[in-house]
């Protein structure tokens, strides 16, 4: 296993003839959806009206629940969630596949906009200040986000380089929060995105924790202790962060665990280490799955090397 080395996204294979060579169907086809939707807000700015999430004209523009998270309305933005898409779904795409993870993406993508949506209303309600109405909210950031929870429940232990830092993917979500509320105290601009990307780190880990389906065992969620709600905050706040997580947890299982599953016993309690199991065989998948790529990754290499030498001896 590779567990403890450093991490980099897969790169593209030898013999790729463009900048979108080595990436899933999913992810190119997302990618040309964000460029598009960009352009046409560019060259017809009122589309802003009919395609971002206006609050006080959602409804009755209802489908700017699920149009918002498409539209990026700057060039640092489209850029950013493109490269994020590409690299982030490259990753996880193999080990969920396009039905799960498409699945995955309007889930997070609705319920993030559908969040936003009820806060911006219930802060106007509170302020009674316009701007939560009538602010145009877009932006594929939540799910760049939930995408990094993705690559927090598979790959925790994977260490990324981010420049000096040597970071674990499990805390890259949580940084990327921390950063966002800092960062927005003194840029105003940023403010209108933070919503976006907190409810997309939360709507996603509810999904992978409550309702996305594990084919190996045929029950939902991730129960592992790794994935918790307080796996994303420090050790020292944990002991306060359980009690109120434990409450949440049980109104959203209730009964549907179901009592004969493997690895439960007849009340539903897991066995003894069946939750830490379930997440090593999680990592495991993920290493086997990084370590093809990066095994891919030095054949073409290889290849590449042994065509130019073959070219070398013909001159």
């Amino acid at each position: 296993m590779m567990s403890g080395s450093s991490f980099s996204p897969p790169s593209l294979p030898a013999g790729s003839g463009g900048l979108f060579r080595g990436y899933t169907k999913l992810c190119k086809g997302l990618a040309v959806i964000l460029l598009l939707v960009h352009l046409v807000v560019q060259l017809f700015p009122s589309a802003v009206t009919y395609l971002t999430l206006i609050p006080g004209r959602t409804i009755p523009f209802a489908w700017n629940l699920l149009t918002a998270g498409y539209v990026e309305q700057t060039i640092p933005g489209v850029v950013v969630s493109i490269i994020g898409l590409l690299l982030f779904g490259k990753l996880l795409e193999p080990l969920w596949g396009s039905k799960e993870l498409s699945k995955f993406i309007f889930i997070v993508n609705f319920s993030t906009s559908a969040c936003v949506f009820m806060t911006a209303i219930v802060l106007y309600y509170i302020t009674q200040q316009e701007i939560y109405l009538y602010t145009p909210l877009s932006g594929f950031y939540g799910v760049l986000s939930g995408l990094l929870v993705g690559i927090k429940q598979l790959l925790p232990d994977q260490e990324l380089n981010l420049f000096v830092l040597h970071i674990k993917a499990k805390w890259i979500p949580s940084l990327v929060a921390l950063i966002s509320i800092v960062v927005s105290f003194f840029v105003n601009d940023l403010m209108s995105y933070l919503p976006v990307l907190l409810f997309g780190i939360y709507m996603s880990w509810i999904y992978l924790r409550y309702f996305q389906k594990r084919l190996e065992t045929g029950l939902k969620g991730d129960p592992s202790e790794e994935f918790s709600f307080s796996s994303f905050f420090p050790e020292f706040v944990r002991p306060i962060l359980d009690p109120i997580a434990s409450v949440f947890h049980r109104l959203l299982c209730g009964r549907s665990e179901r009592s004969d599953a493997r690895g439960e016993t007849l009340d539903t309690s897991p066995l003894p280490g069946s939750d830490s199991i379930e997440a090593n065989r999680r990592r495991e998948r993920g290493q086997r799955a990084l370590e093809q790529r990066l095994a891919e990754k030095l054949a073409a290499v290889r290849s590449s090397e042994g065509t130019s030498l073959d070219a070398a001896d013909k001159v």
